[in-house]
């Protein structure tokens, strides 16, 4: 299995870490440290990719002149 990297934003919130994969903004998650966070994301990478959850919007690039 090949390994690749994913980008997501975070911030911390009070005591919450709180973010997002950048491919998939609509799937906010939280967690009180920023590993936990880490394991939250990724958990909804595996779900989002494997097709468990339908319909997920993602985010795409277009080249411009």
């Amino acid at each position: 299995m090949s390994e690749h990297k994913i980008k997501f934003v975070y911030w911390e919130d009070g005591s919450n870490w709180l973010g997002y994969l950048e491919e998939y903004p609509d799937y906010l998650t939280q967690a009180e440290s920023l590993d936990e966070l880490k394991e939250n994301l990724l958990d909804i990478y595996k779900d989002l990719s494997s097709g468990e959850i339908p319909f997920a919007r993602k985010i795409g690039e277009l080249q411009v002149a």
